[in-house]
């Protein structure tokens, strides 16, 4: 099989890995989401009809093949295509960010979760060749209401951050049991292992150690200093709570468009519920109130405008719903609350540094490199000022801590 455009591939120096900056010949025109609100061109080549044909007949058996929607979304190509007579959703990735074994991880999640009547999408196969690991799934049921809406960007609603949260709870109810180990080391997996012990700084060492591209990338940008600053103070608080908090394989990307919507029968968009659940590809062993405080961290807070202001809108009333439906299905111990405001603190400095790994060593981006240095910092930093310290507190007030 041929692989994506290599008339336009640029290799990148050092790791052997394609960086793909520019829209292939005889591709469609196709834009994606960049790291703040604007639409960029893609890093990966987006699906063809040819290349879709190619995975899909060795997966799913012989078929007429076309692309009918690709995915906005950057760090993979993805589309929902028609093969056979049928509709599945294809994703490519390079595998220098999924290899086949990677994959492996995740669709073993997957069947956990669907065995215990989670609303996940069903895997239908994998396939490597050449540079590129596929994987297929069967299409989720219910409406893309947020097909095009950006992390760190709110429901459109209290009433789908309530349904939101309802629906994170039953997801950890039907992901406790899965007993697979915590990942092994891969750029983009929202884990949770710096701030999971009493070190964190020797942890940080560990992490590091384990992915090269990342101490390359924090030689010339190191975090060590911000840290101790600004890290290490909430996790001084938070150390006592961590042995309490039983760990648990978790989405790790809990945002409005990770999830398809179930529409009132008078088909209001405000009245909807949460269909099937999308995209484990963040996942790992965490905690429960790891994945509470990022899905809190993805949706309420405007992280997009802190470039340009520190006072970020927050949506306090979706903060509200969100924990309000969390809690009716999966109340929180002592422990947890209490370690779900300082957790929310913390939650965004390991996925900054997984999306360093990634800048830096696959797409060799360092625009992006930069920026994801800046958010391991500054969404901490933040809950230092006093607009950050006013959520704490009302994050507090809420659960009774």
């Amino acid at each position: 099989m041929s692989t994506p455009s290599t008339q336009n591939a640029a290799a990148v120096a050092d790791t052997g890995v394609t960086a793909w900056a520019v829209t292939p010949v005889g591709t469609p025109s196709h834009v994606t989401h960049g790291m703040g609100y604007d639409r960029v061109e893609p890093d990966w080549a987006p699906l063809t009809d040819v290349e879709a044909a190619e995975v899909l007949d060795a997966v799913c058996g012989p078929g007429r093949t076309e692309v009918r929607w690709r995915s906005p979304r950057p760090l993979s190509a993805a589309a929902l295509v028609e093969h056979g007579g049928c509709t599945v959703f294809l994703k490519r990735h390079h595998v220098g960010v999924r290899s086949a074994a990677g994959l492996g991880e995740e669709h073993a999640f997957l069947r956990h979760l669907r065995s215990r009547g989670a609303p996940v999408v069903e895997v239908l196969g994998a396939h490597a060749r050449d540079e590129w690991t596929y994987e297929v799934h069967a299409p989720g049921a219910g409406t893309d209401l947020y097909q095009d809406a950006l992390s760190w960007t709110p429901f459109t609603s209290a009433a789908h951050a309530h349904a939101a949260g309802a629906a994170l709870a039953r997801f950890h109810l039907a992901a406790a049991g899965h007993q697979a180990p915590a990942r092994s080391p891969q750029p983009l997996v929202s884990s949770w292992s710096v701030f999971a012990g009493p070190d964190p700084l020797a942890a940080l060492d560990r992490y590091t150690a384990a992915r090269p591209a990342l101490a390359e990338a924090l030689e010339a940008a190191p975090v060590r200093a911000d840290t101790e600053r600004f890290h290490l103070p909430f996790h001084d608080r938070l150390r006592p709570l961590l042995d309490q908090l039983e760990p648990l394989w978790t989405h790790n990307d809990w945002h409005a468009s990770n999830l398809l919507w179930s529409l009132a029968p008078d088909g209001d968009p405000l009245d909807a519920r949460v269909a099937t659940v999308l995209d484990v590809g963040l996942s790992d062993r965490t905690t429960a109130m790891h994945d509470l405080a990022l899905a809190l961290e993805r949706n309420v807070f405007g992280w997009l405008e802190l470039p340009r202001t520190p006072d970020i809108p927050v949506r306090l009333d979706q903060l509200d719903a969100l924990l309000a439906g969390y809690t009716a299905h999966r109340p929180l111990s002592d422990a947890e609350a209490h370690a779900l405001p300082l957790m929310l603190t913390l939650v965004n400095a390991e996925y900054a540094l997984t999306e360093m790994d990634y800048f830096h060593g696959i797409t060799r981006s360092r625009a992006n490199t930069a920026l994801a240095r800046a958010y391991y910092t500054e969404h901490t930093a933040w809950f230092t000022t006093t607009q950050g310290h006013a959520v704490l507190q009302h994050l507090h007030r809420r659960l009774e801590v």
